[in-house]
């Protein structure tokens, strides 16, 4: 992420890679409820809800209380926001170039991406925090009897 943001600030671009998934989902869709961005995003409520307060801050995302549903605050770019999703646009096409690039002229690549991707996969089944928790209790705590 440190590398793509030094590229929004090479380009005198003002926005923080951490940001891409909320201005991409409301690229593609012109509203989305905070827990419709959080499962989607597969990031906490709190943590979604948390990036949309300091994109408001920012003012460059708004929410709006649901029509259909009170309980719900829908989230849409402001024309701040869409300003800023137009300048963006080209830096997005500009990483899945170089992205291409590295996966045809570097094999390593090749095989990582899919590896990756079964990873991700493999934590979607197991529990991964358990499974964790036992290797801490039985490898790294000392017998009771030391």
């Amino acid at each position: 992420m440190s590398e793509v943001n030094r590229v929004y600030q090479n380009e005198g671009i003002d926005f923080d890679a951490s940001w891409f998934p909320v201005f991409y989902l409301l690229s593609k869709n012109e509203a989305l409820s905070i827990k419709e961005l959080s499962e989607q995003t597969e990031v906490s409520h709190p943590a979604a809800s948390q990036l949309i307060t300091n994109l408001k801050t920012r003012d460059l995302v708004t929410s709006a209380t649901c029509a259909n549903d009170g309980r719900r605050q829908l989230v849409t770019l402001t024309e701040k926001g869409k300003d800023l999703l137009e300048q963006i646009l080209p830096v997005w096409v500009a990483i899945v170039s170089a992205m291409d690039d590295l996966l045809v002229n570097e094999p390593v690549c090749r095989d990582l991406l899919p590896a990756i991707g079964a990873m991700e996969n493999i934590f979607k089944q197991i529990d991964l925090a358990g499974l964790i928790g036992s290797k801490l209790s039985v490898e790294l705590k000392p017998a009771a009897n030391e």
